[in-house]
C-alpha cells in the first residue's frame, strides 16, 4: 500500500488492535476480519507493478461463451436498451448490491441467534476474498472492453468504464459511477463476478435462515444477474463462476449445527420466547414476581400458590382415611400445619376480615370426606345437614298409581 504513506497507514493494523482487544468491539470486529481481508486487498492490488501481474486475457470469456451457450449473450442482451431497463438494471446493480450485505446481517443480528451473524462474516468475507485474488491471478477483460476496443491486447494502463451505468449518470446529470468505475483498482476482473457470488451467497443464507422470504431473494438476483450483463459489466459465464463459487462456500463452510432446527430459531433476548421457551413473563423483561405484602395487607396471589404448593392433599386424604370417622357438620375442618396464606381471603365470623396471624374455621368439608359421602349416605347421612335422607325408590304399583 503506497497510499496514505507512511506513518499514516500504520493507523489501519493500530486501529483493528485495539478494536480487538476491547470486547465489545472485538464481537463485532473478530468475526469481521475476513471482510476488511478483502477489502485492503482489494484497495491495494493497484500497487502491485506491472511485471509482476499476468497478461490481461480479452479473447478466454469470449470463447467460453460461444463454447458454452454458442452466442455472446451480453452482446444480445444489450442490442435493444431503454431508459426503463437502465434504472431496472442500476437499482440492484448499482444501489441494492452495496447495501444488501449491511441489510442481512442486520436480519440477522435481530432475529437470529449470534453465531449466525458471524458465520455471515465469515462465508462473506472469504467468498469476496478469493474472488478478489482469483480476478487478480487470471485477468480477463469484461464484455464493455470489447465494446470500445475489440478484441486488441489489453494492459494495465486501460482505465476502467462505468459502461452501461454511464447511461445513469447521463439520466441524472452527473458523474458518480463514471468517476468510480475509472478509479477502480480491478479492471480486468470480469471473472467471477462478485455481484452475482454476493447476491447468490446473500439469497442462500436469507432462504436458509428465513424461507418465507425464499422467492423474493432469489428473484433479486434473477434481476440482477440480468443487469450484470445487460449493463455490459460481465459475460454470463463471468455470472455463473460467481454463482458456483457462492454455492460452494456455503455449503462448505456453513456448519453442521446451522444446519438443523437452529435456523429457524430466535436469539435468547428476542421477544418471541414469550411464547416458544416456556421461560415466565416475569424472567424475559426481568421483573420481580408478585410475593407477600406488609402485615395487614392483602397478599399477592403468587404466594397463595406457592403455599397452596406446599399443602399435600394426598397425605392429607391417607390421614383422614385412617381416621375415625364424625359427622362433618360438628367437626372442624381446620388442619394442622395448613397455609396461611390463604387466611386474608376466609371471613370472620363476625363479618369482618380474618386477620393473617389469627387461627380461623374454614368451612370448607375435608377432601376425605367428601370422597366418602356417598358410602355415608347409604346410612342415612348427607353433609347438607343431619334431617335431610334420600327418598326410597318408588316400586311399580306405586309409580302405576
Amino acid at each position: 500500500m503506497q497510499v496514505p504513506g507512511f506513518p499514516l497507514k500504520l493507523m489501519i493494523p493500530t486501529l483493528y488492535s485495539v478494536a480487538v482487544l476491547i470486547p465489545f468491539t472485538s464481537q463485532f470486529f473478530v468475526p469481521a476480519t475476513p471482510v476488511f481481508a478483502w477489502l485492503l486487498t482489494f484497495y491495494s492490488s493497484r500497487f502491485i507493478p506491472d511485471e509482476y501481474r499476468p497478461i490481461p486475457s480479452v479473447v478466454l470469456l469470449p470463447t467460453l461463451e460461444s463454447v458454452l451457450y454458442g452466442a455472446n449473450i451480453s452482446d444480445i442482451l444489450t442490442r435493444w436498451t431503454h431508459p426503463l431497463l437502465d434504472i431496472l438494471a442500476w437499482i440492484p446493480y448499482g444501489v441494492v448490491h452495496f447495501t444488501m450485505p449491511f441489510v442481512v446481517a442486520a436480519f440477522f443480528w435481530l432475529f437470529r441467534p449470534k453465531q449466525v451473524l458471524h458465520q455471515w462474516a465469515r462465508i462473506f468475507g472469504y467468498l469476496n476474498l478469493v474472488g478478489v485474488l482469483v480476478q487478480i491471478l487470471l485477468p480477463c477483460a469484461p464484455p464493455w472492453y470489447e465494446v470500445i476496443y475489440g478484441l486488441t491486447p489489453a494492459s494495465y494502463s486501460v482505465k476502467g468504464s462505468a459502461a452501461g451505468l454511464a447511461r445513469i449518470d447521463r439520466l441524472f446529470h452527473s458523474n458518480g459511477y463514471t468517476v468510480t468505475f475509472s478509479n477502480s483498482p480491478v479492471v480486468f476482473g470480469a471473472f467471477p463476478s462478485l455481484h452475482s457470488a454476493n447476491a447468490t451467497i446473500e439469497a442462500l443464507f436469507l432462504s436458509h435462515f428465513f424461507p418465507h422470504t425464499t422467492k423474493y431473494i432469489w428473484a433479486y438476483a434473477g434481476v440482477l444477474y440480468w443487469a450484470t450483463m445487460y449493463l455490459t459489466h460481465h459475460y454470463l459465464i463471468d455470472v455463473v463462476g460467481g454463482s458456483c463459487l457462492a454455492v460452494f462456500f456455503f455449503h462448505v463452510m456453513l456448519p453442521d449445527e446451522l444446519r438443523g432446527s437452529i435456523a429457524l430459531t430466535y436469539p435468547p433476548n428476542f421477544s418471541h420466547g414469550v411464547l416458544g421457551t416456556g421461560r415466565s413473563k416475569y424472567e424475559i423483561y426481568d421483573l420481580d414476581e408478585p410475593g407477600p405484602r406488609a402485615r395487614g395487607s392483602r397478599s399477592g396471589n403468587g404466594a397463595i400458590m406457592r403455599d397452596a404448593a406446599d399443602y399435600d392433599l394426598e397425605d392429607l386424604s391417607d390421614r383422614e382415611s385412617d381416621e375415625e370417622e364424625f359427622d362433618i357438620t360438628y367437626r372442624s375442618p381446620v388442619v394442622p400445619n395448613g397455609p396461611a396464606s390463604a387466611a386474608p381471603l376466609m371471613k370472620s365470623s363476625a363479618g369482618g376480615a380474618a386477620q393473617p396471624g389469627k387461627k380461623s374455621h374454614r368451612h370448607t368439608a375435608s377432601i376425605a370426606s367428601l370422597i366418602r359421602a356417598e358410602e355415608r349416605a347409604e346410612d342415612g347421612w348427607s353433609p347438607i345437614g343431619g334431617s335431610f335422607r334420600l327418598p326410597p325408590t318408588p316400586t311399580r304399583a306405586e309409580r302405576e298409581v
